[in-house]
């Protein structure tokens, strides 16, 4: 088996994490990509971080492919840092070939990842093109530390089969979503419709 895992808070899912897990399914050969629902990001604040199982399910309606899987494994075993989840699915299914996906914003601050160097060398990787990073993300630290393991796009369907560390950049249309605007979107329409008076029909 060949299996992506994309991690995530998922805070809200959008159509954008479906978009990444399509191109990654089809372009790395996967069979299968699972999201992983973290119970929070420790580099973001949590305070306002949903239930869990909460962002499990709504991740579930919006992926709704057969070989998307939403898993919330992470909270069950307690990881707080996402190698300590890579080790445990490593240790326990040695014959997967798994790679870690993320996007290419999140490779701009990968150097600032806990023990960033041990998830490269943990599984491969593979970066998928978001707006505004195509060019800055790849000139990052995390990625410069990395600059000799980088596998040529063309060669990304055998990425799942070489050694770690080893990642990818892969190229292609973008999606513009973004959980963070998303949240902004209805935080603003929340506090709209508190200054709204009540006598003022919105329908």
């Amino acid at each position: 088996m060949r299996i992506g895992l994309y991690g995530g808070s998922f805070d809200p899912a959008h159509p954008g994490h479906r978009h990444v897990s399509l191109v990654a399914l089809k372009r790395l050969g996967l069979d299968r990509v699972w999201w992983m629902v973290t119970p929070g990001n420790p580099l973001k604040d949590r305070d306002r971080l949903a239930p869990a199982a909460a962002r499990v399910a709504a991740a579930s309606r919006v992926a709704a492919h057969p070989r998307i899987v939403v898993t919330g494994f992470e909270s069950e075993i307690g990881a707080r840092y996402t190698r300590q989840s890579l080790r445990y699915l490593v240790s326990r299914l040695p014959g997967v070939h798994f790679i870690w996906i993320m996007g290419a914003d999140s490779l701009a601050s990968f150097h600032r990842w806990q023990g960033f160097r041990e998830i490269a060398a943990l599984m491969p990787i593979a970066v998928i093109d978001r707006p505004g990073f195509t060019l800055s993300a790849p000139g990052g630290h995390a990625a410069q530390a990395l600059a000799r393991r980088r596998v040529p796009e063309q060669d990304a369907r055998n990425l799942a089969n070489r050694p770690a560390p080893a990642w990818t950049f892969l190229h292609g249309p973008r999606s513009t979503l973004s959980s963070t605007a998303i949240r902004r979107k209805d935080e603003e329409a929340t506090q709209l419709l508190k200054k709204t008076p009540d006598h003022i029909n919105l329908a």
